[in-house]
């Protein structure tokens, strides 16, 4: 486990919210999130759940219809010249000094469809060296050369060859390795993964990940992975947040989400995981759907799909409770009260989990 790191982005009691014809949609309703060097994080949650705009807040990309209406995301950093220790926080932070600090060279991001990420028109050489030309003016000759070093570095095989190429002409699997060497050319700090694998077939999911992984480890890079793919959490992060309506409703180790989950919604998300071991001919899915974030939610957001939900759930957002006996494992829901009624989460989950600890063991 990854302790006693230092903190290099502290997100806190962000919210943001989208101009809308049907009225004002607030997608993210107070979200604290840190991430240390060297650490991975997962963000997980079902689509419209609040991860991407998170993230995409942090690069100060979030659409023009949406605005930051409270809170702040402090980005902390070593001047590379200077060695001194400074810090920014990126919702005041100006456009200018986003794109030219911060974008690609600071904090990277790889999306989630290579095709939108790269330019059909260009080839893929001159996509890899445009940051490095930009960010660090490097001459053509010098860009040209790390590029190749990177493609090769991200597992392309005959680099120089593939330099001549456009997007159309490679693999699915190939592109996203592009998008990747992009993402590193200028070696960022942070790296934002937005649901890198789900384009792929599943031999390549696992290669991509396994490139991710060991590219984190040469250069000590912070990882973000947003994801709805709970196993490709199990397989990369050291933290996981579950979000749900725009809302952290759990946060916790990997062990700790995975083996000893409290909240009835991360209950539901593990039941819905695909497991060949299983008795049930159907796979289970939460009852309802999502609450429409136009309108103003009133006590908990998830207690109209909850079986579980209390008289209070109705009236009160539950605030973050600690789970006893962990520094790390924080759960928003009324059940973590020392005065409700004690639940256990679904039987056939708890075998499910039991069978997972027993097999990683």
């Amino acid at each position: 486990m990854i302790q006693n790191k230092e903190t290099i982005l502290d997100i806190k009691n962000l919210h943001i919210s989208f101009k809308t014809d049907a009225g004002q949609l607030k997608a993210i309703r107070g979200v604290d999130l840190t991430l240390k060097k060297g650490e991975t994080i997962a963000i997980v949650g079902e689509s419209g759940s609040g991860k991407s705009v998170t993230t995409k807040a942090v690069m100060g990309i979030i659409a023009g219809n949406g605005s930051i209406d409270q809170g702040s995301i402090l980005y902390r950093w070593t001047d590379e010249f200077t060695g001194e220790d400074k810090s920014c926080d990126l919702v005041q932070a100006s456009e200018d000094f986003l794109q030219k600090e911060i974008r690609g060279r600071k904090i990277a991001m790889v999306f989630q469809d290579p095709m939108t990420s790269l330019n059909p028109t260009m080839t893929i050489g001159n996509q890899v060296m445009e940051p490095m030309i930009h960010h660090y003016h490097k001459t053509k000759e010098e860009a040209y050369a790390k590029a190749v070093e990177l493609l090769e570095e991200v597992g392309i095989v005959d680099a120089e060859k593939r330099m001549k190429n456009y997007p159309h002409q490679l693999s699915g699997g190939m592109r996203q390795r592009v998008v990747i060497a992009i993402a590193l050319s200028c070696d960022p700090y942070i790296l934002i993964c937005d649901e890198p694998t789900t384009a792929l077939d599943v031999t390549i999911q696992a290669k991509i990940l396994e490139l991710i992984q060991d590219i984190q480890k040469k250069k000590n890079l912070s990882v973000i992975y947003i994801t709805h793919d709970l196993g490709v959490v199990a397989k990369v992060a050291d933290y996981v947040n579950v979000m749900y309506a725009g809302k952290i409703v759990e946060t916790g180790t990997i062990d700790e989400i995975f083996y000893d989950p409290r909240h009835p919604y991360t209950w539901g998300l593990l039941s819905s995981m695909p497991d060949l071991s299983t008795d049930d001919d159907e796979l289970y899915t939460i009852p309802g759907t999502p609450p429409n974030l136009i309108h103003e939610i009133k006590g908990d957001a998830f207690a109209p799909r909850n079986a579980y939900a209390l008289n209070i759930d109705l009236r009160l957002e539950p605030p973050m409770f600690d789970v006893k006996g962990s520094d790390t494992h924080k759960v928003a829901s009324w059940l973590m009260h020392p005065m409700a009624p004690k639940v256990q989460m679904p039987k056939e989950l708890a075998r499910r989990l039991e069978k997972m600890k027993g097999g990683n063991e």
